[in-house]
């Protein structure tokens, strides 16, 4: 059984996170500490379990062996830090850290105390997306030239996001930096290294972070991703967009269709409707399977880093109105 403590309600994904915890066979939540001693109390109150106002005094306790993080942002690296010190397993709302060099402090705890690090990569357990990713890496659609993934929602023009969702100094950003981790984290698992990047970002609703936005980025293969997101339009479904030399993938939603010039050969109108293969488990509970049963970890601390390392240097190339080279 894995012992689980959940660290902070300030996510908007903490609440589902304790749930799906608690509709584990081998997993439980034994204790909640929280930034604001208030909301914690409330929220164990509410999940039947101890409310520990100590961060410190949680992690000495013995029957805690893993840690939830959905603290602010800009928090991540102390709470992280303090876990793997005190040998705690550790799976994390993305994103890793708010800056390459805290993640790298992360990552020597982590790695001194062997403990397992999971960060929370939904798209990339999806069907779809693990479809699309094999016909990249197997030259299905030849040579990669474009790759266009939106993901975005209502939030902040439906007023359904909190208000502490638009402070830069816990959030470290607002659009791009939340939701935008999807379209960024899917296109460097896509197409590799990046090496410059572009952002143009901007605040419709007035808030003091973005809420539209848009990154360009260059790979060394040359392929170029479109990582789009936004607050502001919810009626969009999630879409994804790969060009390639010899083939062409759009997605929207679930739906999948694919042309090549083999199958346009083949096929009326050159479009063939795909079977996606079956999605897999989500990342919390591939990090239970980690944690308990030694099972690789396929989201772990070099994946978060590379995502920390394309939002930061996101931020510099929107701020200072220039292209960023990694």
């Amino acid at each position: 059984m894995l012992n689980v403590a959940m660290i902070s309600k300030w996510h908007v994904h903490a609440g589902g996170y304790a749930r799906f915890v608690q509709n584990q066979p081998d997993a439980q939540v034994t204790c909640v500490w929280d930034e604001d001693p208030a909301r914690g109390q409330a929220w164990a109150d509410e999940l039947g379990v101890p409310f520990e106002a100590d961060y410190d005094a949680l992690l000495s306790r013995g029957d805690v062996d893993a840690v939830l993080i959905d603290t602010p942002t800009n928090m991540h690296k102390e709470v992280m830090v303090k876990a793997a010190k005190a040998k705690k397993h550790i799976f994390t709302e993305k994103c890793m850290c708010l800056t390459v060099a805290d993640c790298d402090e992360v990552i020597k705890a982590v790695e001194e105390a062997g403990v397992t690090f999971t960060i929370s990569f939904p798209q990339r357990t999806r069907g779809r997306n693990l479809f699309i990713k094999q016909c990249i890496d197997d030259g299905t659609l030849g040579d990669v030239t474009l790759l266009r993934v939106r993901d975005s929602h209502d939030g902040a023009t439906a007023g359904w996001l909190p208000d502490y969702w638009y402070d830069p100094e816990t959030t470290g950003g607002g659009a791009m930096m939340d939701l935008g981790a999807h379209p960024m984290y899917l296109s460097r698992w896509m197409l590799g290294k990046p090496v410059r990047i572009m952002s143009m970002f901007n605040a419709r609703t007035g808030h003091a972070v973005e809420d539209n936005s848009v990154c360009a980025i260059e790979f060394e293969n040359k392929a170029i991703a479109v990582a789009e997101t936004g607050l502001v339009s919810g009626m969009n479904p999630q879409t994804m967009e790969v060009y390639g030399t010899k083939g062409v993938i759009i997605c929207e939603g679930e739906k999948l269709r694919l042309r090549t010039k083999d199958i346009a050969r083949f096929v009326e109108g050159g479009w063939a409707e795909v079977k996606l293969p079956e999605d897999q488990p989500l990342p919390l509970r591939q990090f239970i399977d980690s944690a308990l049963y030694g099972k690789p970890v396929n989201f772990g601390l070099k994946e978060g880093r590379e995502l920390t390392e394309l939002m930061e240097n996101a931020y510099i190339a929107d701020r200072e109105h220039r292209e960023v080279r990694f």
